[in-house]
């Protein structure tokens, strides 16, 4: 009876709807004419997906448009910083230099020396005239620091007396960093006032003394640790990916003495497309970098320049570092000249790195054009210069060993600027030194003539101070200022302790034991997002509408 109903019902809308309905001839060959196109097929797989997710993550970062809007984005995974491997400009492993290379993918000239574009940057004979027209101030610098300053109120006082030979060392140290320090801003004013008046650039040079230079990194190809493979034993679709390698964020901080800043880049050594030579070769370092006592901290990742964002000096030219550490290296080491080419490509990639972040770019948004900087390690008595060409920022993921770019680093093996110094008299100046030295300040600056220096920022608003909006410029600020300080949250990380892991979680002999910590429900504080916090309370009578009671009551927050 149904089923002759439904019939019954089917033939009268066929009959009403279907019965006057004509398609003409046309119409289906202008259908049949129409290609059809189809949504591409994405591959479903585990890897591809949490690749499509990175990718995603990428483009966020890089579509932002302030410098700092980025920096904001990069950190936003994870509230208390992320777990990173610190580097520091004056702590450098033994053997370290493969690790080094690999970290910051960059290939060093076998062939000592400066590229020779340095032969072109001044006439042989204007440089002679330069040096024999420098050289007595120069050699007046170094018997006023050595012989005639008082230095007993620098000295750092030690408050805990320690071993007498051990407080010597610390002594002498102490001492060497300070004349080292005072002779390189000595030197640099010299340099400057002889050369200043007929090289315009010089006078437009922005000189900062032992600024803040801080950088960040994600670098990929590493070898898992074992808990990551013990992890991904545990979960049935993670076996097949045990031995895959991982990301690590990486922290710089470094200590330079002085940076000296220009409006302008420098000129490029080599073209963009000869760094993807296969000749230039990058060693590999897939080990965990705390096999060369490297530690873990966590931290939020900051890249500073020595100066904030905005600021009209923006390319870097020349940065002065010292190298006292070197003292306390033990003698069988034997590897002066290998820890000085480490610590000049750390400090050299470090800045160029945080300049670029500045200009737009990421760890995971490429250079479209290179940067170059001038590095010179000293003591005051030995002096070693280098040349860094920055052609690539992507080191992570697979981009750590499948990306064709390198950058590139000239060194200079370490000179003697003097022998030794009797009676307040400089004996044996090496004018080989000073004739380097000389080369580096007059490379100048060029503007990049059909270049796009910014193509991933605003084009009115850049950095924060370009908002024109009060309350989110002055919230940005705020907020940035208080991330790049890193300074420890008002409240603990939830930690497991060593009783927990015991007594609750391995062996579960505490089972009345009253539930107190986030871990126990199941809550991965460390997975924690930096915008997860309670916004700021506005008391009512500051509220926009004071009698309603739950409108207004938190401000306004602008991660995006």
């Amino acid at each position: 009876m149904f089923a002759h109903i439904r019939q019954k019902v089917l033939f009268n809308i066929v009959v009403k709807y279907g019965k006057h309905r004509k398609y003409s001839t046309p119409a289906v060959s202008e259908f049949n004419s129409i290609e059809s196109i189809y949504p591409p097929i994405e591959d479903m797989s585990f890897k591809a997906k949490y690749k499509r997710k990175r990718q995603a993550w990428y483009e966020e970062i890089k579509n932002l448009e302030t410098v700092e809007e980025k920096l904001f984005k990069i950190n936003m995974p994870r509230y208390y910083g992320w777990k990173s491997l610190i580097l520091k400009e004056h702590v450098v492993p033994y053997n370290s230099l493969s690790h080094a290379q690999y970290f910051t993918r960059t290939h060093i000239v076998k062939e000592s020396g400066l590229p020779a574009y340095y032969n072109t940057v001044i006439s042989i004979e204007q440089l002679d005239k330069i040096v024999q027209s420098i050289k007595s101030d120069i050699e007046d610098n170094i018997i006023f620091e050595h012989c005639i300053r008082r230095r007993e109120h620098e000295m750092k006082v030690d408050k805990f007396p320690l071993d007498e030979n051990i407080k010597a060392l610390d002594r002498k140290i102490n001492m060497e960093e300070i004349i080292s320090k005072a002779l390189i801003q000595r030197i640099n004013r010299t340099v400057l006032i002889h050369l200043a008046s007929e090289n315009p650039h010089l006078l437009q040079t922005e000189i900062d003394f032992e600024p803040r230079l801080e950088a960040s990194w994600f670098m990929g190809g590493l070898n898992p640790p074992n808990f990551v493979r013990n992890f991904r034993k545990s979960i049935k679709f993670l076996k097949e990916f045990v031995d895959d390698s991982v990301d690590l964020p990486v922290q710089y901080i470094g200590q330079p003495v002085m940076h000296l800043r220009c409006k302008h880049p420098l000129r490029q050594i080599i073209p963009l497309s000869d760094c993807e030579n296969p000749d230039l070769e990058v060693p590999t370092f897939k080990l965990n970098p705390k096999m060369l006592t490297y530690a873990l901290e966590k931290k939020h990742l900051t890249n500073i320049p020595g100066f904030w964002p905005g600021d009209e000096n923006e390319f870097g030219f020349l940065s002065y570092h010292n190298c006292t550490y070197l003292q306390t290296r033990p003698e069988k080491y034997n590897d002066t000249s290998t820890a000085l080419t480490v610590q000049a490509i750390m400090a050299s990639y470090s800045w160029l790195l945080s300049q670029a972040c500045y200009q737009g770019f990421s760890t995971f948004n490429d250079i479209t054009y290179p940067l170059t900087t001038q590095t010179i390690i000293t003591n005051g008595q030995w002096w070693s210069f280098f040349v860094y060409q920055l052609n690539t920022t992507l080191v992570h993921s697979e981009y750590a060993d499948e990306n064709p770019k390198r950058n590139i680093c000239w060194v200079t093996e370490p000179m003697k600027l003097f022998d030794k110094i009797e009676n307040e008299k400089v004996h044996g100046l090496n004018e080989e030194v000073l004739k380097t030295l000389i080369k580096f300040y007059m490379n100048i600056p060029e503007e990049r003539i059909g270049v796009e220096l910014k193509p991933y920022l605003g084009k009115s608003v850049k950095v924060i101070a370009d908002i024109e909006h009060n309350e989110r410029r002055n919230w940005l600020e705020k907020q940035y200022k208080h991330l790049v300080a890193n300074r420890p949250r008002h409240r603990r990380i939830p930690e497991i302790y060593d009783w927990q892991k015991i007594y609750i979680i391995k062996h579960k002999t505490r089972p009345m034991d009253k539930k107190r910590e986030p871990w126990e429900f199941g809550i991965k504080m460390y997975k924690r997002t930096l915008d997860d916090h309670q916004p700021t309370y506005i008391p009512k009578c500051l509220r926009e509408n004071p009698k309603k009671k739950k409108i207004g009551r938190w401000a306004k927050t602008y991660y995006r």
